[in-house]
């Protein structure tokens, strides 16, 4: 018995399916919006842009993450170049638009292939086999760095900050960057340096033009002593760390006190201050002069606090108290009857400054300078924000340059020898691989072509200009966009850390294969909800 021509429903209704090229085509298109959106912004000659979200507030950025991440990106694929550029600010800190424009040419070169017939998977074993001889070169390409070689550190930073707003007075800054990061500098148990950035702490202000950023060996606390009468500048400060509250405590559950005689009363009243006096009498004992509280700090005992000459700050943020505690060498205590002199920590002096017109507490001359400060100003606060950004990927790269000891060249030289290193290395491997292998290599060379895009010049004539050099054994050529000349990157001091590159090719490497390797997208309709009163069921499910 036939069985009819009912149709067989598999999917929900309103489902959108695609297969094959077209969703190939569709999912290379959507990365490759991603990596045009960014690519104006590469490099010394690139172009900001303006984020505006839906509450009206306002970005003004070139960094490729913020860029991305403020951008509300709908399609899945498109979604993954963004992922690679937040893995990219997670893992290094720079070079996220490198990574994105890498992804996005790497798939360009591929839909061209599978437009001549080349099946995805060979086009992605090429891409594996070339991506791990593009680490070989960067490897052998790459130059040693040492903690002590302050002014490589410091060139470093300026290449990082060179496409940036504070391009104009990269010097002062990089002298700013490299101090805080050698002074947070620690050891692992091999004897490796590990940084934590998390102890370098910015505090932005506007009113002031960027060059009146300075850095804090010590710590800045955007607060100021809970009463006037108390002390404006202590010298020698002994720190209690309190993260308990200077009040009398409520009791648990609901209780009255039922009072008969107004002797009662006042007896009661006292009680309550003397149970503050007390509290205060033990900070007092316990040697402390400058008290730092998380929680609040009732009136009386500010009264009494001030009467002691304590200078105290309440509200203190969870991360200032830590970094505190780091700094400063003082223990976090839970409860302040059990307060001794051993739980102090030192500093020279805490003093309340006036940055515009707020009152902020400056903590200098710590025990262990582990954790720095850096006031960031900005005649605005967008351009706050920028030199902050700035500041922030400046010594992700001088940390990882540390911690690694390695720097290859900038201005893409280091792009063009590996473009030229996989060409000839395409022609040893047999097979189709060899075709996917030379589109990689063409891929790369899309960092010093837009690089040229964004300085004006003609892209072509620079790209064999500096194959012409590369070839006659110049590893170190690269693209100066100020004089538009291709000249050697390692003379000109424009250095970064190896892991930019090396992470970067990674990332946009795995990102190019993962949707190579799509070959069928099912996007599911969210199903509306049904109105409650209205009874029914969801559609189907009658």
């Amino acid at each position: 018995m036939g069985m009819g021509n009912a149709p067989v429903i598999i999917l929900r209704e309103g489902t959108k399916r695609e297969k094959g090229k077209d969703a190939q085509f569709n999912n290379i298109a959507a990365a490759m919006a991603i990596s045009d959106a960014v690519r104006s912004s590469l490099g010394p000659r690139g172009m900001d842009k303006m984020l505006v979200d839906s509450v009206g507030d306002v970005v003004i950025t070139n960094d490729g993450v913020t860029i991305l991440k403020e951008m509300d990106v709908q399609h899945p694929a498109a979604k993954m170049l963004v992922e690679v550029a937040k893995t990219q600010d997670a893992e290094v800190g720079d070079g996220t638009t490198t990574s994105v424009i890498l992804a996005g040419e790497f798939l360009k070169k591929a839909r061209d292939l599978i437009d001549a017939n080349v099946h995805p998977t060979i086009i992605a074993k090429g891409y594996r086999m070339a991506n791990e001889k593009a680490q070989e070169v960067l490897k052998a390409k790459s130059m040693k760095v040492a903690l002590e070689d302050t002014e490589t550190l410091k060139l470093i930073a300026q290449t990082a900050m060179i496409s940036k707003q504070v391009n104009s007075c990269k010097e002062e800054f990089s002298d700013l960057v490299v101090d805080a990061v050698r002074t947070v500098v620690d050891k692992d148990k091999d004897g490796n340096y590990t940084i934590d950035l998390k102890n370098i702490q910015t505090v932005k202000k506007e009113g002031a033009s960027m060059e009146n950023s300075y850095i804090v060996k010590g710590l800045i606390i955007d607060k100021e002593p809970v009463q006037t009468s108390m002390p404006k500048f202590v010298k020698d400060a002994k720190i209690a760390l309190i993260d308990a509250a200077f009040e009398v405590k409520k009791t648990e559950i609901d209780a009255k006190i039922q009072i008969s005689d107004p002797n009662m009363l006042s007896q009661f009243v006292a009680e309550e201050e003397n149970m503050l006096r007390e509290m205060v009498a033990k900070v007092k004992a316990s040697g402390a002069n400058v008290v730092f509280c998380q929680k609040g700090i009732d009136d009386l005992a500010q009264h009494f606090l001030a009467k002691e000459g304590i200078y105290a700050c309440r509200r203190v943020k969870k991360s200032d108290m830590e970094r505190l505690g780091r700094s400063t060498g003082a223990n976090i205590v839970n409860k302040i009857s059990e307060i001794t002199a051993d739980d102090l920590g030192y500093a020279e002096t805490v003093e309340l400054k006036k940055v515009e017109d707020e009152d902020m507490t400056f903590i200098t001359g710590v025990k262990e300078p582990k954790t720095v400060s850096v006031l960031v100003r900005g005649g605005t606060k967008h351009v706050a924000d920028e030199v902050e950004r700035s500041l922030v990927d400046a010594w992700s790269v001088v940390r990882v340059a540390i911690e690694d000891g390695m720097m290859v060249t900038g201005g893409g030289s280091t792009a063009m020898e590996i473009a030229m290193q996989l060409r000839d290395y395409a022609a040893s491997v047999g097979g189709r691989e060899q075709i996917a292998i030379e589109a990689y290599a063409s891929a790369m060379e899309s960092i010093p072509r837009t690089l040229a895009e964004n300085a004006g010049l003609d892209p072509i004539d620079i790209l064999i200009e500096m194959r012409k050099q590369h070839k006659g054994g110049n590893i170190y050529a690269g693209l100066n966009p100020y004089t538009g000349k291709v000249e050697d990157m390692k003379a000109l001091n424009v250095i970064e850390p190896y892991r930019i590159g090396k992470q970067a090719i990674n990332s946009a490497t795995d990102a190019a294969v993962m949707i190579l390797r799509i070959d069928d997208v099912i996007a599911s309709k969210a199903s509306p909800m049904p109105q409650v009163g209205e009874g029914g069921m969801p559609p189907g499910m009658e």
